[in-house]
């Protein structure tokens, strides 16, 4: 059984329990894991790059804020250092952070390691939530408007992917919604991505009315997408969370600031708390450890992301 480093000293104490209470009854109960009777029929990531939650809170956004009145919210979950894009969706997406999958900063190529991932693949990727998904038999997809994000990504576990202009998050909704209504009897996993609230944070500072302007745009096109899942009838029984990678002071980030080094990190759909603000330590490496739960489905030995178990109903 894989101990977990939250769950290690917790442990030891319940396994001197358990032999007082094996003593005493004979047996002792097998203790239910938290959300492994969750199981999910699609998941969608929403994710725009840089969102400090301060940004969030100040900006206009019914939609996300309608994941957050049904679902669960962390408002203090860390990033992963250095406080950059690549290294955080790379961790995000990898479970584990950059210290073991070895994406280090925004360079990274296959032809520019500077540190060799733990584990590979034959190909020379550090295993993903997509290989993971798609070897259980799960649709996947990737839409970005980075050209760099997907660089860590072995895209032959993507059964659909489409880049777009840096300001065009619309097009990528489309194409999501496409996939969906063709997929929709079958399980998937979506990761949908904007840069434009970066851009327009480097271009204006972090918390100017650009900003905050490029947030409500993008909350509009994750509406549109919320409305067709609810249309087609699809809403109800799928998880939908919305992501970032790090905030931004001034004109820039990758320092360790708590304006670049917090995040938000929400989640809604069947078996969520609802209205629930997550309290436990939580980090950006999480988020595929939760995916697959959320699938009922094992992690890769070499990640080190965890699943914020308070979330579960």
């Amino acid at each position: 059984m894989k101990i977990s480093r939250r769950s290690f000293v917790k442990t030891g104490l319940a396994a001197s329990a358990a032999l007082a209470a094996t003593s005493l009854l004979g047996t002792a109960c097998t203790p239910a894991v938290p959300g492994k009777k969750v199981k999910a029929k699609r998941v969608i990531i929403f994710t725009f790059d840089g969102i400090r939650v301060d940004g969030l809170a100040q900006a206009n956004t019914p939609n996300i804020d309608s994941l957050i009145a049904t679902g669960s919210a962390s408002f203090l979950t860390r990033d992963v250092m250095p406080s950059i894009t690549l290294p955080n969706y790379t961790s995000h997406l990898l479970g584990a952070g950059p210290e073991v999958h070895g994406v280090v900063d925004n360079s990274w190529t296959m032809d520019n390691i500077k540190l060799p991932a733990v584990e590979t693949d034959q190909d020379g990727y550090f295993p993903s939530v997509f290989k993971v998904l798609h070897d259980a038999g799960i649709k996947t997809a990737y839409y970005w408007n980075w050209l760099p994000l997907i660089n860590p990504i072995n895209q032959k576990w993507l059964d659909d992917k489409l880049s777009s202009e840096e300001n065009d998050y619309a097009t990528l909704c489309d194409r999501a919604m496409e996939f969906i209504a063709a997929n929709r009897d079958q399980k998937m996993f979506m990761f949908l991505y904007d840069v434009w609230t970066d851009v327009m944070g480097h271009r204006h500072q972090w918390m100017s009315p650009e900003y905050i302007k490029s947030i409500e745009d993008d909350d509009a096109q994750v509406g549109r997408v919320i409305d067709f899942l609810k249309k087609e009838g699809l809403y109800e029984d799928s998880h939908l969370m919305f992501i970032s990678d790090h905030g931004g002071i001034g004109y820039g980030h990758g320092g360790t600031t708590p304006e670049e080094m917090t995040v938000p990190w929400i989640i809604s759909g069947p078996g969520i708390k609802k209205g629930f603000t997550i309290e436990e330590s939580n980090n950006t490496v999480n988020t595929a450890s939760t995916v697959l739960r959320l699938f009922g489905l094992d992690q890769p030995l070499a990640w080190t992301g965890e699943v914020p178990t308070s979330i579960f109903e």
